[in-house]
This record gives C-alpha cells, sequence and structure tokens, in this order.
C-alpha cells in the first residue's frame, strides 16, 4: 500500500507509515509543501494509486459523490496533541491496514475505527 499524507496533519503520520514499510509521502515532501492543493493531491493519489490520508471532510465528496478517489483513510479525532494522535494511529495502524482489504475508505477517530465502502 502507498499513501500521501495531506498538510493539516503532522509528519510524524507519514514518519509512522514509512517504518512500518509503506510507500508514504507527506505534501511537505512535494515543491508546493503544505500549499499542495487538494486537486494536487488527488493527481496524485490517482497517478500513484496512493491512499489519501487527511482530516479533511472535503475528500469525503471526492471519494463519494464525485468517485475520484479510489481509497480515503479519514482522521476525525478533531483536535488533539499530535503525541495522542501518533500514539492512536500507530496502535491501530495494523487494524487500519486490514479494514483496507475490504473497505475503500476507513475512518478512525477517538474511540473507533469505521470502514465505510
Amino acid at each position: 500500500m502507498k499513501f500521501i499524507v495531506d498538510a493539516q496533519l503532522p509528519y510524524g503520520i507519514a514518519w509512522i507509515l514509512n517504518s512500518k514499510g509503506f510507500d508514504t509521502i507527506h505534501t511537505d515532501d512535494l515543491p508546493d509543501k503544505e500549499r499542495t492543493s487538494d486537486n494536487q493531491i488527488r493527481e496524485i493519489s490517482i497517478r500513484e494509486s496512493r491512499i489519501v490520508v487527511t482530516k479533511d471532510s472535503d475528500f469525503l465528496d471526492s471519494h463519494y459523490i464525485k468517485n475520484i478517489l479510489k481509497k480515503l483513510l479519514l482522521i476525525s479525532t478533531g483536535n488533539i496533541r499530535n503525541k495522542d494522535l501518533f500514539h492512536l494511529f500507530a496502535n491501530n495502524l495494523h487494524q487500519i491496514i486490514q479494514m483496507f482489504t475490504t473497505c475503500n475508505c476507513v475512518e478512525i477517530d477517538n474511540t473507533d475505527i469505521m470502514g465505510h465502502e
């Protein structure tokens, strides 16, 4: 699996994914860095078959309504400390990856992981 992490999320999310062997880029790795547009993220996701990792619910429209994105990981934790986000993400990564075998959209919040079609 390959991922692209949106600018709204800290670089540590990409680091966790990379450390587990997943080919992952963060928008900070791209030429426009945090100014990388949603359209650019969508294009990279499609061209390179990357799962978009984001807090931005606008990507749900791209996934469900416009049927542009193939796979999406939505992080719906609200504003939490980066340390807590990294802990939550790392501790649930295996389950998140497993859910992508049957779901095209996975959502994680502070207490649950949900798979959506």
